[in-house]
């Protein structure tokens, strides 16, 4: 082999182990950034990861909503219809954010509760996030396959 080649050879070696490194530290590095979405149905039934941060949709439930007068905390629950999740939240709701509608919320687990840090409502009558609404499909098989097997 000449020097030349050999060269060629290490410098092809080297970028080809650079890409790869970088390709490995892109790919944790959005792995950990992701948020997964999980009904109420599936955050009781432990499919959550401990202490991990995600999304959590479905519709708040009718006159379940308290305001605390002195901040801007705000519970609520949210349900798919099936099972039921307590939220928290502190700070400005979204304006179409009400009883009966879709929402999205980001947060994590604490204490048997939903703590968020971000509530996203839809935006009209008609329509429900596609994620929303596959989590309450998902949820209402999961409901469906546990009364037949009883």
């Amino acid at each position: 082999m000449t020097p030349t080649r050999k060269r060629r050879l290490i410098a092809v070696a080297l970028i080809v182990t650079a890409v790869g490194i970088a390709t490995g530290l892109t790919v944790l590095a959005l792995g950990r950034n992701m948020t997964y979405l999980f009904s109420p149905s599936e955050v009781l039934a432990g499919n959550v990861p401990g202490g991990a941060s995600f999304r959590l949709g479905g519709v708040v439930l009718e006159h379940s909503v308290q305001r605390d007068s002195a901040s801007l905390k705000v519970d609520f629950v949210v349900t798919d219809r099936f099972h039921e999740m307590p939220v928290q939240y502190t700070g400005i709701l979204p304006d179409l954010f009400r009883e009966g509608q879709s929402i999205i919320a980001t947060g994590k687990v604490e204490n048997g509760h939903f703590a968020a840090r971000e509530v996203l409502a839809k935006h009209d009558e008609t329509y429900m996030p596609k994620e929303v609404a596959d989590a309450i499909a998902k949820a209402k098989a999961a409901g469906n396959s546990q009364h037949q097997a009883q």
